[in-house]
């Protein structure tokens, strides 16, 4: 799974970037649609299905408006190199024509609500879902995991989520949102903007 492998990510190296930007992977029949998205922050205010979205299916890098300065709310990031899921028929892994449909997260935004030691974050993410040259119209259910981790760099919680699309024949692109919450307590002497939270498409084999 996933969330075992960012472990031994964190592990062994710790986070190196939170920015990802991730180059196209060719699906000819969908065009100048498949160049990767990078994730971009939301204003992080109103925080909710519909909000996420909207940002979503905003072509325009400039829709989403800036993140707001939370400096002592944790970061929210997509885990590097699984800001993306592309599904293959099987035994073509990695061949362009035999894609049939890839996911891709493309933004993100949290609250935050901090009280004392107990810090409750409303995070949300969204993004879409296209249908490669072996693709077909019904519904895509794709596997998400969320990691948050500490000052040191470990693991304190994770969950895993499903996100679901329906993609209709004439329109070979469906988009997805979720809004959840997740809460902790910050231990004494320890920083709330030291905590990262992070999205991770889940690449394990199925």
């Amino acid at each position: 799974m996933v969330l075992q492998g960012l472990d031994a990510a964190i592990a062994a190296a710790g986070i190196l970037s939170l920015s990802v930007v991730l180059s196209g992977c060719g699906m000819p029949s969908l065009g100048g649609l498949l160049g990767s998205k990078p994730t971009v922050p939301i204003a992080d205010a109103g925080i909710s299905q519909e909000t996420m979205l909207t940002a979503a299916k905003s072509e325009d890098a400039d829709a989403s408006g800036a993140a707001s300065a939370l400096l002592a709310c944790p970061q929210f990031a997509v885990w590097p190199s699984t800001q993306t899921l592309t599904v293959y028929e099987p035994g073509h892994s990695g061949d362009g024509l035999a894609i049939v449909h890839r996911g891709e997260i493309t933004q993100t935004a949290r609250e935050c609500n901090i009280v004392g030691g107990h810090v409750s974050i409303k995070y949300g993410f969204s993004g879409r879902v296209l249908l490669g040259p072996k693709g077909t119209a019904g519904h895509v259910s794709l596997p998400v995991n969320v990691i948050l981790t500490d000052a040191s760099r470990q693991r304190v919680q994770g969950d895993s989520l499903r996100v679901e699309v329906d993609i209709a024949q004439d329109q070979p692109i469906g988009y997805f949102s979720s809004v959840r919450t997740i809460t902790f307590d910050i231990p004494e002497g320890a920083r709330t903007a030291d905590y990262k939270l992070f999205v991770a498409f889940d690449k394990a084999p199925s």
